[in-house]
């Protein structure tokens, strides 16, 4: 999810509005540049201490290691492309870049390539990015990158603020975006549009996703092999996998890092305006619709991943007492059986401001009340029991 530069030039905004204008990162409600506590942070002082030890690997590096300290799964592996990272120069369609995800934590890493390169979502300023070299050291470290990170991830398509994005785009043989730009991607547009410059595995029935399909130099859209990338299971027919940790690219995987990215991007911009001191209905209202996937659209055929995601992501609770969580996958209508975002357990969103999170709750409760639906009534039930700090009203 790190983007170069040039990549970031040729971004355009999937239709979504721009709120305001960039948010001022050193203000000392913020003091963004001074502050980490993130996962990463935090292991970099376990590292320090002697608690935990990086394992090297001729292979992968730190990769394996890393993954495993972070607790990130390796079931989350996607594969990407197109030329959109600060270690362009070694990705193509034959060697990928793969990219693992937690709720709070993205490892990505490039075959033959120098670096780790990760982000952790700190709970009050919000994405911190990363690099670890990948070659031996007694004492390994990550270091925490500059401005140079910010220059992609603090414009507009992030929300103005330090975040994420996934995008998708037409690209050619060599991973390069042909005009007209790479779309920044989340739930709210239809498969059809979605996963371009990424490699996809799992079936998704009729419909025709963007993955897995190359153009000529200045091709377009319409020149795309659609049907070539379509329902694949295995990647060995494309390119040589054995350096990867898996031979999956999941489609439930990269579907939910979509989701994940602009969720956190809200979040994050939520929590900066109330520091701030500044308006946050327009923000919380969008965020309120985004975590209840209001928009998006029905999926046209059933989805099934390739991997054990959807089993290890649903696997994490928390559960009610019936047994359920919103972790659970449906795939065959939409991507949640209860569509409300995950990210609600996530530590960034306890630590937002109180006085945010009764904005957030209430829009929340209002717009599920108002929804007579036995999913969006499942929703409540499922928070009622697992969410600790929602309001009174909230308890039946």
């Amino acid at each position: 999810m790190i983007l170069a530069a040039g990549a970031a030039a040729l971004l355009i905004a999937a239709g979504h509005e721009d709120l305001t204008g960039p948010l001022p990162l050193d203000d000392e409600a913020i003091n963004y540049y001074k502050i980490a506590n993130d996962p990463i942070a935090q292991l970099n002082r376990r590292l320090d201490s002697g608690a935990v030890k990086l394992d090297y690997e001729p292979s992968q590096g730190y990769l394996r290691s890393t993954l495993k300290a972070l607790g990130v799964p390796v079931s989350s592996q996607v594969l990407v492309f197109s030329k959109t990272s600060i270690q362009s120069d070694y990705i193509s369609p034959r060697t990928p870049r793969a990219i693992y995800h937690s709720d709070d934590v993205s490892v990505g890493w490039v075959n033959h390539g120098d670096l780790l390169e990760l982000t952790a979502w700190d709970p009050k300023v919000g994405i911190n990015f990363y690099t670890l070299r990948q070659e031996r050291s007694e004492r390994p470290k990550f270091a925490r990158s500059g401005v140079d990170c910010l220059k992609c991830h603090a414009l507009s398509i992030t929300k103005n603020v330090p975040g994420l994005m996934v995008s998708s785009a037409v690209v050619d043989g060599s991973g390069r975006p042909q005009p007209p730009g790479t779309y920044v991607t989340d739930h709210r547009l239809p498969l059809s549009k979605r996963f371009g410059g990424w490699f996809v595995t799992g079936t998704s029935g009729s419909i025709r996703h963007m993955g897995n399909a190359l153009v000529r130099p200045g091709g377009s859209v319409d020149d795309l092999d659609r049907e070539r990338g379509a329902n694949l299971i295995d990647l060995r027919t494309l390119l040589n996998t054995a350096p990867y940790l898996t031979a999956d690219s999941d489609i439930v995987s990269l579907m939910m890092l979509e989701h994940k990215a602009q969720m956190t991007n809200l979040i994050v911009r939520a929590g900066y305006l109330a520091m701030l001191k500044r308006p946050t209905e327009q923000t919380v209202a969008e965020l309120v619709k985004y975590m209840l996937f209001v928009e998006e659209p029905p999926l046209e055929s059933p989805i099934k991943g390739s991997s054990t995601y959807a089993m290890d992501f649903a696997a994490r609770g928390p559960r009610d007492k019936k047994e359920r969580s919103l972790r659970e996958f449906d795939l065959n209508k939409r991507m949640l059986k209860y569509p409300c975002s995950p990210l609600i357990y996530s530590a960034a969103f306890d630590a937002l401001p109180k006085a945010v999170k009764d904005q957030i709750y209430q829009g929340l409760w209002d717009t599920l009340r108002a929804d007579k639906s036995p999913s969006s009534q499942a929703v409540v039930e499922i928070l009622s029991e697992t969410k600790k700090d929602l309001p009174a009203y909230w308890k039946p």
